[in-house]
């Protein structure tokens, strides 16, 4: 699918990987509005390159309602989603404390999974009306992560989450190729986000070097490029796509 004046939607859009898929498809032309529950931080991304900054909660169905009718209101309907928005918190299934609180596990599954799914029904609803342009109608892409194959002690819960999110994509791509809708999902590995630029210089050293080439962690460019071909490359469907350096993730 061509991207020149195209209306997208990604979510998580205002930090890490989201911003820098967001940054990528609007060099491309598109016509971008970023979801983020930080308002402040969509804010901030959309203003970079003349976006639109939507505050919205991926796995609150009002929400992710609302927030999809603003964009369209400002941009026409989207044709393309990335879904980046998620959470991860490591936390050992019986700890020291008992057995993991289930509210903590509910929690990553709701906005990981849940709201991943939330987004993707709502689009590919509104992408099944518009006319086809070059015959699709489409494209969506999700994060995944390596943690659905090699799960760390203590991802138990964000492994779940992102292992449902690898299992949905081809059932979904199946039956949205009915209505002209690519479905595929992107699996990172370590990727120099938020989270990970607030450990301390050493620590980065060491993870960038548990990957065994490049030997170092993954740019956020790098992650959105890869979503950019998806969207621009019509024969990529009911794929996961890791993207990792050949990373394959030890227990601990």
């Amino acid at each position: 699918m061509r991207l020149s004046g195209v209306a997208a939607i990604v979510t998580g859009g205002g930090s890490g990987l989201g911003r820098a898929t967001a940054e990528a498809l609007a060099a491309k032309g598109a016509r971008v509005a970023v979801f983020d529950l930080n308002a402040a931080a969509a804010e901030e991304a959309a203003k970079a390159f003349g976006g639109l900054a939507v505050a919205c909660d991926v796995a609150d169905e009002t929400s992710a309602s609302a927030a999809i009718a603003k964009a369209g209101g400002a941009h026409g309907a989207a044709r393309v989603l990335v879904n980046c928005a998620g959470i991860g918190t490591a936390k050992r299934v019986v700890g020291r404390d008992g057995p993991q609180p289930l509210a903590d596990f509910d929690k990553v599954i709701r906005v990981n999974l849940i709201g991943t799914f939330n987004m993707i029904r709502l689009a590919g609803a509104s992408m099944g009306k518009l006319e086809p342009i070059d015959g699709e109608r489409g494209v969506i892409i999700s994060t995944a992560s390596v943690a659905a194959y090699e799960g760390q002690i203590g991802q138990a819960a964000y492994s779940a989450s992102k292992g449902g999110v690898v299992a949905m994509t081809l059932p979904i791509a199946r039956e949205l190729a009915q209505i002209g809708v690519r479905v595929n999902t992107i699996a990172p590995g370590i990727f120099m986000t938020p989270m990970l630029m607030g450990l301390p210089q050493a620590a980065r050293d060491s993870l960038g070097a548990s990957v065994p080439f490049p030997a170092r962690l993954g740019a956020p460019a790098e992650f959105a490029a890869l979503a950019v071909h998806i969207v621009e490359n019509g024969y990529i469907n009911g794929e996961t796509i890791r993207i990792d350096g050949a990373l394959r993730m030890a227990p601990r």
